[in-house]
């Protein structure tokens, strides 16, 4: 049993990842401010949460002590809220990082697993994307993600502190916050179904996503926590199933499980966004064994099927 902290712990990946860790027996301290996460999310999961802001360089750094490995989730997501509101995103994901690695460098951490995004690919031609490509991020959300990457693999190189970057490729499933402005596509989608109100798609529909169900992502953290050092550490790695498939065809599959009738509405393009995304994760598979188990048609159903028990439906 290993004592391993989680930053955005109460998070939709975060507390996914928390309970699988105290499954497998670890003693998980977790740190989260609730600006985004829920403590609904961590109900009956054994997890020390400290309520502590990445931006209290003093706190993160104490919450550090005693830690194996960090599993830094906590962030101020979405592309569009970066856009409207760049310096809090900047905040919390830059400067968060920093003092993040900080803590863990002062307090011995053996080893800090970093959620990255494919957002750092950009609109760039050529795909399956592949981690050797030069990133070209357009938006504040990616433009942090990315500067993460960097100070990751700095402090592996600088000070030896073991850093891995798993760069999520559009990860849905249960526990995705459904009713913001900033919420996922497939929870927005499903929550407004649900309503009986007519989803709105921003452009043609056309635009395609590695979309990638949160239990394979919790793997590639254990995974990845787990490998040898030489396999890992300094190095970013595609999470994704390696798969396209278009808003257009998620909204079709997501009506179907629903039997919602009518087609979506369109809107404009979303300043920032990204056109497509496709991951090859060959890198992945080489490294620590990630093989995603659950595909986009089966994580959907258990999507949905979370969803309609929470709505009562």
């Amino acid at each position: 049993m290993a004592k391993v902290l989680v930053t955005g712990v109460a998070g939709f990946i975060g507390s996914h990842l928390s309970r699988a860790l105290v499954e497998q027996g670890h003693e998980v301290r977790g740190l989260d401010n609730f600006s985004t996460g829920s403590r609904k999310n961590l109900l009956a999961v054994p997890v020390d949460v400290h309520v502590v802001d990445l931006a209290d360089a003093e706190l993160v750094s104490n919450a550090c002590e005693g830690i194996e490995t960090i599993f830094h989730l906590g962030a101020l997501p979405s592309v569009p809220r970066s856009v409207k509101e760049p310096r809090p995103s900047h905040e919390a994901n830059l400067d968060g990082t920093f003092n993040l690695l900080e803590g863990a460098r002062a307090a011995g951490v053996k080893r800090v697993v970093y959620a990255a995004s494919s957002s750092a690919y950009g609109n760039q031609p050529g795909f399956p994307r592949v981690e050797t490509m030069k990133p070209e991020p357009i938006a504040p959300y990616p433009v942090q993600k990315l500067a993460g990457e960097l100070y990751m693999q700095s402090y592996w190189r600088v000070y030896g502190l073991e850093t891995v970057c798993l760069r999520y490729f559009n990860i849905f499933g249960p526990r995705q916050v459904p009713d913001s402005p900033y919420s996922g596509v497939m929870a927005r989608f499903i929550l407004q179904m649900l309503q009986g109100q007519q989803p709105t798609i921003f452009g043609d529909g056309e635009q395609g996503r590695d979309f990638t169900y949160v239990a394979n992502a919790v793997q590639a953290n254990l995974k990845a926590a787990a490998a040898p050092a030489e396999a890992v550490a300094g190095k970013v790695f595609n999470i994704a199933c390696g798969e396209r498939h278009t808003l257009n065809e998620t909204y079709q599959v997501i009506a179907r499980l629903l039997d919602h009738e009518g087609p979506p509405a369109y809107g404009p393009v979303r300043a920032g966004d990204v056109k497509d995304s496709l991951a090859d994760i060959t890198a992945a598979r080489d490294a620590f064994g990630y093989n995603p188990e659950v595909g986009f048609e089966e994580g959907l159903r258990r999507t949905v099927a979370w969803y309609r028990e929470q709505a009562g439906k």
